[in-house]
């Protein structure tokens, strides 16, 4: 390992790639520090402590919703924007055409997907605020009392949220190009990184929170806690870079004297396509009901009334919301794996480059072939998203300990995001020694 890294600090390129990363996000967590004016940040970080759904939504905005930072929304709106692009793709036939133009197709999605996110980041920082300004809006939900002020911000005027809104739009945009930079240095993707950039500084924060309330009694939780972790770690690179290759064989030409093809190779299916996509997609659905309730709460209808507290006290539920996360979370791996993956595209471009799949015909039977084993080996992938969803309730469940829980949706982007970048850092060096070959 140190060898490696003396390799890699030897090459002035790729040292000078990874400084202006880490520049970047120092850049990051100073505005990460830039709270939006009038905000009481105190309260807003035991709020935001107190909630599961609301603390996984922060480690997405890389630890500035809890300080209502001025980069508060991180890079959701862009990841929303990708996602709706992703799908749509699938339904505008003009779209479907770009993406196959190739990079200048990919280019022109990527700016469409740029200001897509615009309308949804102003959206998306007008309920924030409105939300939050709202007296006992914020306590409401997820396990607190009814008609309790909040205290995290103010009464805002007509001009003071415009301005709020339009510094938090502005800070996802500047996050949204940091992220492009860094991407441009070809040792990681950007917007990935900024997101590990945020977990990795909560680290930090939790172990001080948890050797402030430190008891010996604590001793044998904290040792469970570890074993799990180290787990938890070592499920996340098995699942990660688990994949079936499928072998092909490609059918033998002869043009002249030359003999083309004849060659064995295979087509990789990964057991987690769908990375981390469907668990954003659950907890984007599990807000709504309770955000609803919300509003309904106090009605005057007795039976909306009746029917909001029903709601908030069900999703205040651990078990009942537990499984239903866990649910979403299944379904959405399926779902979200049938929109990326084509077994008809990949079957037809097999065809078209005179490649087949051992004892399976071209054509339909080779995609219900690509469609039969995906779903077997997603069927662990899905399950693996599920438990990893839910890792902190049974974490906290078993050992006790609040302050140590790291969600295993932030273990799975930080292990995710270092292979990727590992991968991606090797292949440089790779490089330079053919060139030096």
């Amino acid at each position: 390992m140190w060898e490696k890294i003396t390799q890699i600090w030897r090459v002035k390129d790729l040292r000078k790639k990874i400084l202006f990363v880490l520049a970047i996000f120092v850049l990051f967590r100073v505005a990460a520090h830039i709270p939006v004016p009038g905000v009481d940040v105190e309260n807003l970080k035991d709020f935001f402590g107190s909630n599961q759904i609301l603390g996984l939504l922060n480690i997405f905005s890389g630890g500035a919703l809890e300080n209502f930072s001025v980069v508060m929304l991180g890079l959701a709106p862009y990841i929303t924007a990708s996602i709706i692009f992703q799908l749509l793709v699938m339904i505008i036939p003009r779209l479907e055409e770009l993406q196959k133009e190739g990079e200048q197709g990919q280019r022109k999605i990527n700016q469409y997907t740029r200001l897509l996110a615009v309308p949804l980041a102003t959206l998306q920082a007008y309920g924030t605020v409105t939300l939050l300004a709202r007296s006992g809006g914020a306590s409401n939900l997820f396990g607190g009392s009814f008609n309790t002020p909040t205290g995290i911000i103010g009464d805002l005027s007509v001009f003071q949220m415009a301005t709020a809104i339009v510094a938090i739009v502005a800070g996802s945009m500047f996050l949204m190009w940091l992220g492009e930079l860094i991407s441009e240095k070809q040792i990681g993707n950007g917007i990935s990184l900024l997101i590990f950039a945020g977990i990795v500084a909560g680290v930090p924060t939790a172990f001080q929170q948890t050797a402030a309330v430190f008891d010996a009694s604590q001793v044998i939780n904290i040792a469970i806690f570890a074993a799990i972790g180290i787990v938890t770690v070592a499920a996340v690179v098995f699942i990660t870079e688990g994949q079936r290759n499928i072998p092909v064989s490609y059918a033998r030409q002869i043009r002249g004297r030359r003999v083309f093809g004849g060659t064995t190779t295979h087509l990789p299916m990964r057991v987690n396509q769908a990375g981390v996509i469907p668990i954003i997609f659950a907890i984007s659905l599990l807000l709504i009901p309770p955000v609803v309730a919300q509003f309904f709460a106090q009605s005057p209808n007795t039976f909306l009334a009746n029917i909001a507290t029903f709601t908030l006290d069900a999703f205040n539920n651990q078990v009942f919301y537990g499984g239903l996360y866990f649910v979403l979370v299944v379904a959405f791996t399926f779902f979200y794996t049938a929109v990326i993956f084509h077994p008809d595209q990949i079957s037809e471009n097999l065809q078209k480059q005179g490649a087949f799949i051992p004892g399976i015909r071209p054509g339909r039977q080779t995609a219900e072939y690509l469609s039969r084993v995906s779903n077997r080996i997603l069927l662990t992938g899905a399950m693996f998203l599920g438990l990893i969803a839910i890792l902190p309730f049974i974490v906290q469940g078993i050992t006790g300990i609040g302050t140590l829980v790291v969600g295993g949706t932030s273990l799975l982007i930080v292990v995710s995001v270092v292979l990727e970048t590992l991968k991606q850092i090797n292949s440089q060096l790779q490089m330079r020694d053919y060139e030096g070959f």
